[in-house]
This record gives C-alpha cells, sequence and structure tokens, in this order.
C-alpha cells in the first residue's frame, strides 16, 4: 500500500513534530510513505527526502495540483491529512478525481479549528469525505462526537514524545529559580497571564521568566512588559531546541484558553521539568494534580504564584514529580506507542 502524509508547513509545533516522527519512523514491508509539506525548519529533520513532495505556504491551488498529480502517479490510496486545510484539499481533489482513483482520507486533529464555529459544516464535512479520524486525546474526541462527527469513525492515539531526545535529567539547584513559558505568540496562548504572574512576583529575589518562541503577538507581547517595567522577563525568540530550553527550565507553564493535548506538556514530563498548567483541553488526561503535575483550575495569576512559591524551596517535592512524570510519559506517551497506535490505523483502513 503506498500512504501520502500530509501536512501544512514544517515550523517547530506539534502537528509538524508529530508529522516529522511518523515520516522518520513508520516502517513496514508492505507499507511505502510519501510525505508533502511547505517549507519550514523541520524540513532539515525529513529522513526519506526522495519521497518527500514541497509545497507552497500561500498558493493552495498548486498545493491542490501537486497533491492530485502524486495521488495519481504514485497509486496512493490513504492520504493521512494533519490538518484541516490538508482535508479540505483532499475534499476537492476527491471530487475531481470522482471514482478514476478512490482514496481514503484519514485525519488526525491537533488543533482546534476556525470552521468548528460552525460545528454543523464542519460534522458534515469530517463525516462526508473523512474515512477515519484520530483524536489526541479522550478530550478531543468527545469533543468531535459532540460537535455531530460519527463516533464510529474516531479513535484516541495519544501524541508521542521522544524520549531519546527528551531524555531525563535531575535539577540542579541554581543561582536562580527559573520559570519559562514555550509556545507560539498567539492570542490563544494567552502570555498575558504569564507575564502577569511574573509581574506579581517581580519583588521576588532570585525567580526569573523566560518566554520562548515567536508569533503574531510578539509586538503587544513585548509592548506590556515594557509597559510593567519588566526586568524579570527574557523573551528569547523562537528555539531551534526546544528540548534544551525545557532542560534549562525549573519550572514550565501552560497558560492556554485552548488545547487539545499539547506536545510541551509531554516534552516536560520526559525532560523532568515539572508543568504547572490551567486545565484546558486534555491537559488532565496526562497530569494529575500533585502527582505529574500541577493543574489550576482558573486563570488565576493568584493561584500559580501560591504555587510557584511553594515549590521554589520545595526540591524534594519537584525531584519526585518529575521522576512519576518521567515514567508516566515511559508508560503512555512515549514515541514508539504512537508510532504503533498509528500504524494499526494504517493497516486497519487498508483492509476495508
Amino acid at each position: 500500500m503506498n500512504l501520502l502524509i500530509l501536512t501544512d508547513k514544517l515550523i517547530h509545533g506539534g502537528a509538524e513534530n508529530y508529522f516529522c516522527r511518523l515520516e522518520n519512523e513508520v516502517h513496514d514491508p508492505d507499507l511505502t510513505v510519501y510525505t508533502a509539506a511547505g517549507p519550514g525548519e523541520l524540513q532539515s529533520h525529513i529522513k526519506h527526502k526522495e519521497n518527500f513532495h514541497p509545497m507552497s505556504r500561500t498558493n493552495h491551488l498548486k498545493n491542490m495540483t501537486s497533491i492530485r498529480r502524486l495521488i495519481l502517479q504514485r497509486d496512493i490510496h490513504l492520504v493521512h491529512a494533519n490538518s484541516l486545510r490538508m482535508v479540505m484539499y483532499l475534499c476537492i481533489i476527491k471530487m475531481t478525481i470522482g471514482k478514476e482513483h478512490p482514496f481514503t482520507i484519514l485525519y488526525t486533529k491537533h488543533n482546534v479549528t476556525t470552521l468548528e464555529k460552525y460545528a454543523k459544516v464542519f460534522a458534515k464535512l469530517v463525516n462526508t469525505y473523512v474515512d477515519r479520524v484520530i483524536a489526541v486525546s479522550e478530550f478531543e474526541r468527545e469533543n468531535l462526537i459532540e460537535k455531530g462527527v460519527e463516533a464510529a469513525k474516531i479513535t484516541t492515539v495519544y501524541n508521542g514524545v521522544d524520549l531519546e531526545r527528551f531524555y531525563f535529567s535531575s535539577k540542579q539547584k541554581g543561582d536562580y529559580y527559573k520559570i519559562g513559558i514555550l509556545a507560539r505568540l498567539s492570542e490563544e496562548k494567552n502570555h498575558q497571564l504569564f507575564i502577569q504572574i511574573a509581574n506579581e512576583l517581580k519583588d521576588v529575589p532570585n525567580l526569573k521568566f523566560y518566554i520562548a518562541g515567536d508569533g503574531p503577538e510578539q509586538e503587544s507581547i513585548t509592548k506590556q512588559i515594557n509597559s510593567l517595567e519588566l526586568t524579570n522577563i527574557t523573551l528569547l525568540g523562537n528555539t531551534s531546541n526546544p528540548e534544551e530550553f525545557i532542560k534549562e527550565m525549573d519550572l514550565l507553564l501552560l497558560t492556554s484558553k485552548k488545547e487539545v493535548f499539547p506536545m510541551v506538556m509531554l516534552e516536560a514530563m520526559a525532560t523532568g521539568t515539572p508543568l504547572l498548567s490551567v486545565d484546558v483541553g486534555g491537559v488532565k488526561e496526562a497530569i494529575s494534580h500533585n502527582e505529574t503535575g500541577f493543574l489550576v483550575q482558573q486563570y488565576s495569576a493568584k493561584k500559580f504564584c501560591d504555587i510557584i512559591l511553594g515549590l521554589v524551596d520545595n526540591e524534594e517535592m519537584s525531584r519526585e514529580l518529575a521522576q512519576r512524570a518521567r515514567k508516566k510519559v515511559e508508560f503512555e506517551f512515549s514515541m514508539e506507542k504512537m508510532v504503533e497506535r498509528t500504524m494499526e490505523e494504517y493497516l486497519q483502513v487498508s483492509r476495508r
């Protein structure tokens, strides 16, 4: 069977890293894997460059034409889409190909999409054209069913983290207690709350805050930091080595307004960096409060600050929690497990 895996672009992000892991790790004597994506810094991570097909970031008609040609020329019968945009490409291609070359669409839903505001339209699109949906958390599976997607189409396959790249390391007490956030600088990631927390704790000695990532809210975030005259926050910009940033932190915060099942959570758990998160999306499927991380039920800077202040001098609690988190990731959220479960979906769909 010939398989084509698609994603929008190869920038740093959960869906994009997932795409690269599948491209690197999916191996089966009965499966030939082709891939296509727009450019980005993760393109260097592609191992099988002979089967990789670059796409445009902006020319959608050109992309649909090249994907259609690829499906016909390479006799593709299963296409794995990793964004709703790729699903929409494939719907149009399916209509133009007709019965000339039938192919199956598998869709992994990584993110909250704009089309979900129109639940009936979203469900109609998925139910009509998509043969199988992978949800990356049980939270997202229930969300899809609530939107009207047929339950029989959906299976849950959790994201997996590369345990060798994100290896465990014990924290050593330094001159500063470092608190970080690693996320795209966009409205839904809610950096405003992170800055508010830093502002509340600006008079606590030896606390430093770090923001890694770039995005459309960079100017707004910079202005907010400057207006509060916060010298305890450092903006680092985009990072090509997220594992190094996470390992450097004593605590990682997740303040998002919306999440499905964030990869940065698993990466923090794998490396031994405690995570303090808002209870959003599928986060609680990996984080148990005071066991494998810390959960806050409200978007309250005070509640975040209370937990932070309790952790700063409690190295033993952080160490024990980090060890439990690592074990949970090894048992439930490894890259090998994710690839294995996704392969099962490929083979199951192909037998239909």
